[in-house]
């Protein structure tokens, strides 16, 4: 997932690595961004080794700018390859298993601006599944053991049952507008793929509950 990221926030523009940690924080939220700089640089690297990444030059950066542990020097600027781009389109076009998980549906999400309405569908009904199993399971947590969890592990049950609740909800909102074309919070498909830009992922969502 993190080199779909990469490629992603590169094909918008060049970067160094402290800009791209920065943009995967901004694009994917603090939590799913969560990544050293000992994940990002040897995946850079490798990125750069198989020619979907290359050096556009280095950036001078500011005292403010500048990471703990690191130096104030030049900061190696990358740029995506022609292959590069290939590559970010055929993750794009993924809509496996792999997609429906947390961290996987998260980072797709992020750039469904860039991908095709039917995988963006197959995307979504695959999420959608995986989180109703999940409410079913702590569903049957809640009907089987009630009694033998303290308060606070039950509210805690119960607080992974509203989220998913009310992701399943959100999601749903998301398939129905697809389905009719339309993108979300009601705007109407520029194109057939329609480019507009999608709401943050998750649950989190403001979803008035159901009467």
């Amino acid at each position: 997932m993190l080199e779909l990221a990469i490629l992603g926030l590169l094909q918008e523009s060049p970067m160094h690595g402290y800009e791209l940690r920065k943009e995967l924080a901004t694009k994917l939220g603090a939590i799913r961004a969560a990544i050293s700089y000992g994940t990002l640089y040897p995946t850079l690297r490798r990125l750069q080794g198989v020619g979907w990444i290359t050096e556009a030059g280095e950036a001078a950066v500011g005292a403010e700018e500048v990471p703990p542990l690191t130096t104030r020097r030049g900061r190696v600027v990358y740029k995506i390859t022609a292959e590069g781009k290939e590559r970010f389109a055929e993750l794009l076009a993924q809509a496996g298993p792999e997609t429906y998980d947390d961290a996987g549906f998260g980072v797709h999400f992020a750039f469904f601006a860039r991908t095709d309405r039917a995988t963006r569908l197959r995307i979504l009904e695959g999420r959608r599944r995986k989180v109703e199993e999940r409410r079913e399971g702590l569903r049957d947590v809640l009907a089987r053991a009630t009694e033998r969890l303290d308060a606070y592990t039950l509210e805690l049950q119960r607080h992974g049952l509203d989220a998913c609740e009310r992701e399943v909800r959100w999601l749903e909102e998301l398939i129905a507008n697809e389905r009719s074309g339309r993108a979300p919070e009601g705007k109407p498909s520029a194109s057939p793929t329609d480019k507009d830009s999608p709401p943050p992922p998750g649950p989190t969502r403001d979803i008035p509950e159901r009467p």
